[in-house]
């Protein structure tokens, strides 16, 4: 007959399961502390990265202000224009500033383009061509394409005088407001090295159709067209002009880009396709 005296008692199988439970009990809760701390953990990184997130668009945006009031380049106007009075020369001025505050009151209804300081040259002068144009507009790179060269011809042989307002009209669709940059490169060269600036617009226009540059590739473009304006492009020096030729050219509802001005009247490529002719005309009748 077998023997029952290796059985655990009643008692000592009361007691292991007491013991099992325990040892149950406490890995669940180690359990639960992990898991709190997983949570806990989890929600602090998550509260990180928002605060990171709101850190970096706080820095980006204040990287990204421009200041309302600013230097012009040389050869600018208090209208927000570059004026070239050769294919190598600007307009004899410096020292004035702009300030976006005093840019005027954008129309609440629709008006005819009244482009500010439009106005023809006296009878026997060069005649004056205001041409406002976005680096990151198509139409505009088609214009400079079919235009550029033409443009320096007549500056070259004193037959006008062309003033480019360079707007930030596409800033709003760019992520990184090539506009406004590319605008402020312009000005840059203007400032600094003005017989660079027709071949260097005509190098950024040419640029369009492979998309937006960084301002590192801004300054090669300008170092390759002769103009040492890295410094300039980089610091944004002109970008308080160039909100302020933008903001002026709003409140004088200039409606789109290309826009060109003849002598004060607005050219309409549709009424006179040939621009040249109509150009020549002006000059013919100045004289």
């Amino acid at each position: 007959m077998a023997s029952n005296s290796q059985r655990p008692s009643k008692a000592e199988r009361t007691s292991s399961a007491r013991e099992q439970a325990q040892a149950m009990r406490v890995a669940k809760e180690a359990a639960d502390k992990r898991k709190s701390l997983f949570i806990k953990l989890g929600v602090l990184v998550a509260v990180l990265a928002v605060i990171a997130l709101i850190v970096g668009i706080v820095l980006q945006n204040n990287a990204g202000k421009v200041a309302d009031s600013g230097a012009v380049p040389k050869g600018g106007n208090a209208s927000g224009g570059i004026t070239l009075t050769s294919d190598t020369t600007v307009a004899e001025t410096s020292g004035l500033t702009v300030d976006v505050t005093k840019a005027g009151t954008r129309p609440t209804a629709a008006k005819p383009d009244a482009p500010r300081e439009a106005a023809a040259a006296p009878k026997g002068e060069p005649i004056n061509m205001l041409i406002y144009v976005d680096v990151n507009c198509v139409h505009c790179a088609d214009f400079e394409t079919q235009y550029a060269d033409q443009i320096g011809n007549w500056l070259a042989a004193g037959d006008v005088q062309v003033e480019y307002r360079n707007v930030a009209f596409l800033d709003a669709g760019s992520p990184t407001n090539f506009s406004s940059r590319g605008a402020n490169a312009l000005a840059c060269v203007a400032d600094q090295a003005p017989a660079s600036y027709l071949p260097f617009a005509k190098a950024v226009f040419a640029h369009y159709p492979q998309g937006e540059m960084k301002n590192a590739e801004l300054a090669q473009l300008a170092e390759d067209n002769g103009a040492d304006v890295a410094d300039c492009i980089n610091d944004g020096t002109f970008r308080s002009f160039v909100k302020f030729t933008d903001e002026a050219a709003r409140v004088d509802a200039i409606a789109g880009t290309p826009s060109v001005f003849i002598q004060g009247k607005k050219w309409d490529p549709n009424a006179e396709p040939d621009l040249v002719a109509t150009v020549n005309a002006a000059i013919a009748a100045n004289k």
